[in-house]
């Protein structure tokens, strides 16, 4: 049988845009993920908090592309329901679907509380449900949920880190669970045009507690975070600059321990557009 890591393979994409709700945009969705795959990536990261029937139309439309959540988050989803929802999935496209779980952030989520305890709760209630523990992942910044990525489910998928965080998740995961943190990457050459990218793309993050603690933790000071984040710090969490820069950022990660890297195209558009020239890009310069 196939492993979990073979399926995804070394990279994958990111989109906020696949995880859009229009009707009106599920066609070229569809088309945009069967692209995903025929480029060779292995795995579709829908971001947006996305749920379970976001995944259905995308692995419909494809072969052989994993989809996954990345990340839905414990507070909106019910996981009894989830679990079934899988179960239905899976029984007509077995494998193709893969849950991504995180606790989201204190101003976002109404009901947050108790993250760790409550993520426990959330996994109980997906075993009592049937729900198989190496088809999910979760977004593990800290040392307590890096341990229950190990534990609880087959591995992790972090979000906004660098090769040194995933140098620590590696060690705090051991070989086996899958690391599958995410990239963000500039397909601009200029420093200042791309700093300014990034930048923008970067702010809202700088607001929550939980990656600006995470960047503290791993290194940074607080005047990294400050006038939009320093250039160390930009240059730390996205990949910009010529191919062969790209390559080198990207492959820290797999150096660093990643089996798998979630690349995530920023491009100064809106959150909700499918950048397949950059993916098409992306796909040239990993060959």
């Amino acid at each position: 049988m196939t492993s979990l890591k073979e399926t995804v393979g070394r990279y994958g994409i990111f989109s906020l845009g696949l995880r859009a709700e229009d009707p009106e945009g599920l066609t070229e969705r569809a088309e945009a993920a069967a692209e995903v795959e025929e480029l060779g990536f292995g795995a579709a990261w829908l971001g947006g908090s996305p749920g379970v029937r976001h995944a259905v139309p995308l692995v419909e439309a494809t072969s052989r592309l994993v989809v996954a959540t990345g990340i839905q988050t414990i507070w909106q989803e019910d996981a009894t329901e989830t679990a079934s929802r899988i179960a239905e999935l899976e029984a007509t496209h077995p494998g193709r679907f893969l849950l991504g779980l995180g606790v989201s952030h204190a101003g976002m989520a109404e009901r947050y509380r108790r993250p760790y305890t409550s993520m426990v709760e959330y996994l109980d209630a997906l075993d009592a449900a049937g729900q198989p523990a190496e088809r999910r992942v979760l977004a593990a910044l800290g040392p307590k949920m890096l341990g229950l990525s190990r534990d609880r489910a087959a591995g992790s998928h972090p979000y906004l880190v660098t090769p040194e965080h995933t140098a620590q998740a590696r060690e705090a995961l051991g070989e086996a669970p899958l690391l599958a943190p995410e990239l963000k990457v500039i397909l601009d050459t200029d420093p200042d045009r791309a700093r300014t990218t990034a930048r923008s793309a970067l702010a809202f993050y700088l607001t929550l507690p939980n990656y600006t603690n995470n960047f503290l933790r791993i290194g940074f000071t607080e005047n990294d975070l400050t006038d939009g984040g320093s250039d160390r710090l930009i240059d730390a969490v996205f990949a910009w600059g010529s191919e062969d820069r790209i390559r080198e950022r990207i492959g820290a990660f797999h150096t660093a321990g990643a089996d798998h890297v979630a690349l995530q195209v920023v491009e100064d558009r809106s959150r909700d557009a499918l950048p397949r020239d950059g993916w098409r890009r992306l796909a040239d310069l990993l060959k």
